[in-house]
């Protein structure tokens, strides 16, 4: 066998290799399926080899698949904005485009700063996030990451704004135990906001569910809600990475919404597109967007191809889809049934080990 010269994620592993998917399944070039069980990194939310997406896919292609956003729009770039605004709460988004969450991640982190330049205070640069989080591989999005293993190696390249505790109840980092605790990891926000001045801080970061960093870590109810009252009372922007949760994850087209929070900027992704093409996206409301409209009128990010008509008319292709098909209420169902099955089972599995001193629990 000749040498190998794609750079994979473990060198001198095997990978089986995907000649093709349909549906939940994909299949290698021996002919052996896969259950595709964790979509990929939690991306192909719809599964392989949907008809719409494939005909949406050629039909923009028969027209144009790229323009300059420097110099030209296009209507599938402008329909994927009005699309995520309208599904936005509030209705009041503005989108911006780039290929992948971590730099829709770093965009918001720019915007956000810029936001601050614009109303005439550039002291205000920091962006804190929580300990236990991962926002992207980017420099500025990892700066932003408290996942130790993948800062470890640029720790001099990076920012120290992972600086709050996480909200991770099962293993509490005050050594509490909610409700009792009265939330003091969202207090912790407070608390890094004293320390290191609100006149120095753009915005907080963080996701809704923890996703990478944790291995989806829910929040309690009023979590986000009193992360929000933190931020406005203190002039800070609050960014929800919904990288991971976003589009009908689970069971609202935004996880923020389970809480009633709307925040400043949302950062969009993966399900965006269904994996069906490389896209992602900083959503913006009109209040922060207002300084930069009646200032320099330029929001300083972008790439090659940000917002190009190819990638934006599969995304909107996949978002009428999941709107057709009830996607969101069908991930509520299912998760809701998927909850109960395992404190069923994990009932049971306590019962049956009750007196026998077994290690798991």
């Amino acid at each position: 066998m000749s040498r190998e010269h794609l750079i994979k994620p473990e060198l001198g592993r095997h990978y089986p290799s995907v000649k093709y998917g349909k549906g939940i399944y994909l299949y290698d070039d021996q002919g052996k399926s896969y259950i595709d069980a964790c979509s990929g990194a939690v991306t192909a939310s719809i599964g392989h080899g949907v008809r719409e997406i494939i005909d949406a896919m050629l039909e923009q292609a028969n027209k144009v698949s790229f323009v300059y956003r420097s110099q030209f729009t296009s209507e599938p770039a402008e329909r994927l904005a009005k699309k995520l605004s309208d599904l936005s709460p509030g209705n009041d988004g503005w989108a911006f485009f780039v290929n992948s969450g971590s730099e829709a991640a770093e965009t918001a982190m720019k915007v956000a700063i810029q936001h601050w330049q614009e109303k005439g205070r550039p002291g205000k640069v920091k962006v804190l996030s929580r300990r236990m989080s991962y926002h992207g591989i980017t420099l500025g999005a990892l700066s932003m990451s408290g996942h130790v293993a993948r800062r470890r190696r640029f720790i001099p390249l990076l920012e120290e704004f992972p600086v709050v505790a996480p909200c991770y109840c099962y293993r509490c980092p005050f050594g509490k135990i909610y409700p009792e605790c009265g939330m003091l990891c969202a207090d912790d926000l407070e608390t890094a906001v004293k320390r290191i001045g609100a006149e120095h801080i753009a915005a907080f970061i963080a996701e809704p569910v923890v996703g990478a960093a944790g291995g989806a870590v829910v929040p309690p109810d009023g979590y986000f809600r009193r992360i929000k009252d933190i931020c406005e009372r203190h002039e800070i922007l609050l960014i929800a990475d919904e990288v991971m949760t976003g589009i009908a994850r689970t069971g609202a087209m935004l996880a923020m919404e389970h809480w009633g929070v709307e925040p400043d900027i949302t950062v969009l992704g993966k399900g965006m597109s269904a994996g069906y093409t490389p896209i992602a996206a900083a959503l913006v409301k009109d209040h922060v967007m207002e300084p930069i409209l009646h200032g320099s009128k330029i929001v300083m990010s972008g790439h090659t191809y940000s917002a190009n008509p190819q990638s934006a008319a599969i995304a909107l292709a996949v978002l009428e889809y999941m709107e057709k098909h009830r996607l969101a209420e069908a991930a509520e169902e299912r998760g809701k049934y998927l909850l109960e099955r395992l404190r069923r089972t994990g009932t049971a599995l306590s019962e049956m080990c009750a007196g026998k001193g077994c290690c798991w629990r």
